[in-house]
């Protein structure tokens, strides 16, 4: 009888493995390193975004710097354009001596040219949208550069960036911003200012759950959207007892390695 009373996964097994092997695959691809020493779980408050702006584009640029400077990608040849500015552009190609990310990675083979990068200008008023949307565009251009498809193959693209965003440290602001809009009188509501998610709600909520489970986070919860909280309780306890009946070598070192 107890049976009928247990609470379901936050996601099925399919899921979980798929965001569990993606996971895995960042350690590998994404400087594991730095994830394990120096990522942070980035919030939406003055702490991690103190600037002041005095107009769109100046809340972009400052916004952008940030999230550039958070991922670690200093190095990087990444400029924050005007939308009137962007065209198609050709990836250029480049190569870091070591560490792809943090400030000891260093340009061996420096681009031809900057990768433009752009905002939605209808995200202003929504800035964890505006954080999550640059998030996801970093993790894509690192997905680029790096050339190693996700678990899935090309078509998973889309959503491995979002996954790769969360590793970045980027959970919190991914997992708030994530719309399912059914309807309604659609008052204050702008669908063009939402950011495009490649995962559900509870796909991103669990990655960013086992991002923190290998980092010190005590504040998550605070920032979490109120009917996340929850689900962020049930992924981290479907996470440790994954982990705790893994037999996978890596995931076991990284957990014996982890933050905390």
């Amino acid at each position: 009888m107890l049976a009928l009373f247990k609470s379901a996964p936050l996601v099925d097994e399919q899921e979980q493995q798929w965001l569990i092997d993606t996971f895995m695959w960042a350690v590998e691809h994404f400087d594991s390193d730095y994830f394990l020493n120096q990522t942070q779980i980035i919030l939406p408050n003055s702490q991690f975004f103190p600037d002041s702006v005095s107009s769109i584009e100046d809340m972009a640029k400052k916004v952008f710097a940030r999230v550039v400077d958070y991922a670690g990608m200093q190095a990087w040849p990444v400029n924050l354009v005007s939308p009137s500015q962007l065209t198609p552009q050709v990836f250029p190609h480049f190569a870091f001596q070591d560490s792809l990310r943090g400030e000891s990675a260093t340009l061996m083979v420096p681009a031809n040219h900057l990768i433009n990068v752009s905002f939605n200008q209808n995200q202003i008023n929504q800035p964890q949208d505006l954080v999550a949307s640059f998030a996801g565009t970093l993790a894509t251009i690192l997905i680029h550069h790096v050339g190693v498809l996700p678990p899935g193959g090309k078509e998973f693209l889309p959503q491995a960036s979002d996954a790769l965003a969360c590793y970045l440290g980027f959970g919190v602001m991914m997992s708030n911003t994530v719309y399912q809009f059914k309807g309604g009188c659609g008052c204050g509501y702008n669908p063009y200012a939402n950011r495009q998610a490649a995962l559900t709600e509870s796909q991103t909520l669990f990655m960013h759950a086992l991002v923190t489970h290998f980092k010190t986070d005590n504040q998550t919860k605070k920032y979490l959207k109120p009917h996340l909280r929850s689900q962020y309780k049930k992924a981290q306890k479907q996470i440790k007892a994954f982990i705790n009946d893994s037999a996978n070598p890596l995931l076991l070192a990284l957990d014996e390695q982890k933050v905390g």
